[in-house]
């Protein structure tokens, strides 16, 4: 266990969980991807996203809910399995942490490093393989990157990877211009 990411909490329990039965069923890699899509899904959808975070849908709404979207998903098996568990204990609300903490176990099994990047427009594959190679040289490790999109960033990137956090955004910048200006006066 020496090796294993730190996780704690609820969330990290239950990503730990999955973790060991996904490895011990040789199935990381297509819960890995399943959890991803529907992580994706939450991202992408304002009422999936309540209906994941809200309280007030009772845990048979939610179950019911959630057994129609994965099968129109496509994700089965262990993955299925695990979304249906989690919302009969009532914590669909922790699925995305749940999901940062499997990524995290998966991760480390590979041997990967993990960077989360916010940027103000989608990346294009050139922009992505430049930055996955800039990471790997720093870290001399594959880098997995968790890419979000935050436009009030303006351009530029944030990345954070382990306890290290680069703020290359445009609005940094500016409020830095805009600091030294009132200085000035």
């Amino acid at each position: 266990m020496a090796n294993e990411p730190i996780v704690s909490g609820m969330a990290g329990r239950y990503a730990s969980a999955l973790y060991d039965l996904a490895l011990e069923q040789r199935a990381l890699d297509s819960v890995k991807a399943d959890l991803d899509r529907f992580d994706a899904m939450i991202e992408g959808s304002e009422d999936l996203n309540r209906l994941v975070r809200s309280p007030v849908f009772t845990a048979e709404e939610q179950k019911n809910a959630l057994a129609a979207i994965l099968e129109k998903a496509g994700i089965g098996g262990i993955t299925a399995n695990f979304l249906r568990l989690i919302a009969q204990k009532r914590r669909l609300f922790a699925v995305r942490e749940m999901v940062r903490a499997f990524r995290a176990f998966v991760a480390r099994h590979k041997g990967e490093a993990r960077a989360e990047v916010t940027v103000a427009e989608p990346l294009s594959e050139n922009h992505l393989n430049a930055l996955k190679a800039a990471l790997k040289s720093t870290t001399k490790k594959e880098v997995a990157l968790d890419i979000r999109v935050d436009p009030t960033i303006l351009g530029g990137l944030i990345v954070k990877l382990g306890s290290r956090m680069v703020d290359a955004s445009l609005k940094t910048k500016l409020n830095s211009i805009k600091l030294a200006m009132k200085e000035v006066q």
